[in-house]
């Protein structure tokens, strides 16, 4: 009960004293924020709760929050001055360090009810992130690096349905705030027409001890690549917009120089969910990457918990 409040009241009852206590529940704002669009419907959604308060509530309470939302992932923000912020982020089943597009959902939404503007600091498990808030909220991501090697890739293609092929491009673990394995394909017919076996993700993702399968193509349209996410290992068996592993990917395809050191680069995903949505990076000269794009709130309400 360490999530409740109560008062109490005194009644005078044949003389003696009766302490009633009352149940004070913790209304919790919550909101539903389609990222990396401007249309409803589009992007991917998230959870944004706005909280109250010097601490955050305990951690089961706020994965219970998640799990009644329903959403990949819920941030959990406390305001803590109009440039300083600090979000958690839990899916359904965990916490997780960072999540890209819940960031993206929380600025944009602190940004349109002026809670935010310009440069500001993001404190999250993954570190301490700078958020540039306007109509467009870009975040900088943790230092990108690559984190393993999978020479061998068979079992990674079965699980996706593919089977019979040998990639251009390696089959890597690249880190920009979670670490996602990479998997290129060849083409984004061949991307969009996966089959793929969730179990088995779910088993390979927790042997790297991966977040998800980055799936992309490369298809020379205006695109940096076509991409699926999928993380049934955290109970999101896909992912329309997902902003730390396409920020993970940007730093993957600069070390396989299949893009230049710096500039501006677009990643569409969420196609074959009818959620088409575009994760813009940006990668600096000093090599610090920033992702983003822009957001819509649909829906918006109280938790009484």
């Amino acid at each position: 009960m360490k999530d409740l409040a109560f008062l109490g009241i005194i009644c005078e009852d044949m003389g003696n004293s009766l302490y009633l206590p009352i149940l004070k529940h913790l209304n919790m704002k919550y909101y539903i924020v389609d990222a990396f669009t401007d249309q409803p419907f589009g992007g991917n959604p998230a959870g944004v709760v706005l909280l109250d308060g010097d601490t955050f509530p305990n951690e089961e309470l706020m994965l219970k929050v998640a799990a009644e939302l329903r959403y990949s992932e819920t941030a959990f923000v406390r305001i803590l001055s109009q440039k300083e912020y600090h979000v958690r982020y839990f899916t359904p089943k965990a916490e997780v360090e960072l999540c890209g597009h819940a960031t993206i959902a929380t600025f944009s939404l602190l940004y349109q009810m002026q809670l935010a503007k310009g440069e500001c600091l993001c404190h999250t498990l993954a570190g301490d992130l700078r958020i540039e808030v306007g109509e467009k909220v870009m975040m900088q991501m943790a230092a990108p690096r690559i984190v393993g090697i999978i020479p061998e890739a068979e079992e990674i293609y079965h699980a996706i349905g593919v089977k019979d092929y040998q990639p251009m491009l390696p089959v890597q673990i690249a880190y920009s705030g979670l670490p996602d394995i990479m998997i290129p394909l060849r083409d984004v017919s061949m991307l969009q027409s996966l089959k793929p076996d969730m179990e088995a993700i779910t088993a390979i993702t927790r042997k790297y001890e991966a977040v998800s399968f980055h799936v992309f193509a490369i298809a020379g349209d205006g695109y940096t690549a076509h991409v699926r996410d999928f993380a049934p290992l955290y109970d999101i068996p896909e992912e329309s917009a997902t902003g730390t592993a396409n920020a993970a990917l940007t730093h993957y395809l600069q070390q396989n120089g299949c893009i230049p050191p710096s500039g501006d680069f677009s990643f569409l995903q969420g196609e074959a969910m009818g959620r088409p949505s575009i994760v813009s990076t940006r990668v600096a000269t000093e090599g610090i990457i920033y992702v983003g794009g822009t957001a819509t709130i649909v829906a918006q309400g109280e938790l009484k918990v």
